[in-house]
């Protein structure tokens, strides 16, 4: 049985958006899920974590319709993605990994066709269509062909036609790939202000900071399976406490500083070759930095710099995907059987950063679309 940690399981039920118990998928004879559970309620942000090829993108086709699943079941919004895949969609709005616009029209003209054929009246679409061209800072290029756009202005005019109808859940499959810093901020701030208004976010990513400033709950994904889910704060927990980060004085040298580290404790070093870094969890921070100096010292190993600080969910990333048993772990370890960390709590208790941006938006009745 896997080992849990944090809070107890919410309640199912109205409250969850989305629901996914037991998906399974392959393709040919490669399977892709290997039995997906996850729920998020109504309201909230969850991040899907996990390595290229974990999975992500082909739970977030099933829970689109844009993929029928060979096992298990989901549903959205409350419907059946089997029985009810246009009722799923009339409620959705999806963001793929690759922008979809139509390079022929103008952004005002993509963003007020996407209005039309969801039913909004002609001064409504074209009304919406300005609210989210200055959402996305595109007002300028407005009457532009969309072919003629960067990659990155590309990239905001798709996030602003999945939102083009309101949708009650709205899936963001890396959405901030390919954006300047300005540009991923602007994301940011749409998806909170989304939020706010009481939308349901499922938002897969490479980038740890968007996962932690963003999700109120985090499932980690690897080899076609929830390995953890919880609170940012709660996988940062599980990791263990504060975190011994060295960089050796001699890159091939990593080996055996690792082996030093391996001797303070209970948790595993991790070595990043391509940093030139090891570190490890630790239980008695400064204690145990001191110890890990003097062993160093003592076996000839310089280094050239050293931390101690709290876990981050890169370290959470690196630790749980590069577990014995995962497709990313170091070269002869045995197979394993992943450990699931925490299950998703009530998240009507968490203290996430997008639950409190959330609870103070309510308060100043500001939220994305009515200004």
């Amino acid at each position: 049985m896997p080992r849990q940690v944090g809070q107890a399981g919410a309640a199912t039920g109205e409250r969850d958006a989305v629901v996914a118990e037991g998906l399974t998928r392959s393709f040919g004879d490669r399977p892709a899920l290997a039995g997906i559970d996850l729920r998020a309620p109504a309201g909230s942000v969850l991040g899907l974590l996990g390595p290229n090829g974990a999975g992500k993108t082909t739970t977030v086709r099933i829970l689109t319709t844009l993929l029928r699943p060979d096992g298990g079941r989901a549903t959205v919004a409350g419907h059946d993605v089997r029985d009810a895949p246009g009722a799923v969609r009339e409620r959705i709005g999806l963001s793929g990994q690759y922008a979809a616009v139509d390079e022929r029209l103008t952004a005002r003209e993509n963003l007020y066709l996407v209005a039309r054929l969801y039913g909004m009246s002609r001064k409504r679409a074209r009304a919406h269509a300005g609210d989210l061209l200055d959402r996305f800072a595109l007002t300028e290029a407005a009457d532009r062909p969309s072919g003629g756009f960067s990659g990155g202005m590309r990239r905001r005019l798709d996030l602003a036609g999945a939102l083009a109808t309101r949708p009650a859940v709205v899936f963001l499959d890396e959405p901030t790939t390919g954006l300047d810093p300005r540009g991923r901020a602007d994301t940011w701030q749409a998806v909170q202000d989304l939020v706010a208004d009481g939308t349901t976010v499922l938002l897969t990513t490479q980038y740890l900071e968007e996962a932690d400033q963003l999700a109120d709950s985090i499932a980690v994904i690897d080899q076609g399976r929830v390995i953890a889910r919880g609170t940012a704060a709660e996988l940062k927990a599980a990791v263990g406490g504060e975190r011994i980060t060295l960089r050796p004085s001699l890159p091939d040298t990593l080996a055996a500083v690792s082996q030093v580290l391996a001797g303070l404790g209970r948790h595993r070093p991790e070595v990043d070759r391509r940093t030139g870094q090891v570190s490890v969890a630790t239980d008695h921070g400064v204690a145990d930095l001191q110890r890990a100096l003097a062993a160093l010292e003592a076996a000839r190993l310089p280094v050239r710099d050293v931390s101690l600080a709290p876990p981050t969910l890169d370290d959470v990333f690196l630790s749980l995907t590069s577990r014995p048993g995962s497709r990313h772990a170091p070269a002869g370890q045995p197979e394993a059987q992943h450990t699931e960390l925490a299950p998703q709590g009530d998240l009507s208790r968490t203290q996430s950063p997008t639950a409190a941006r959330r609870r103070g938006a309510h308060k100043r009745g500001a939220h994305a679309w009515r200004r």
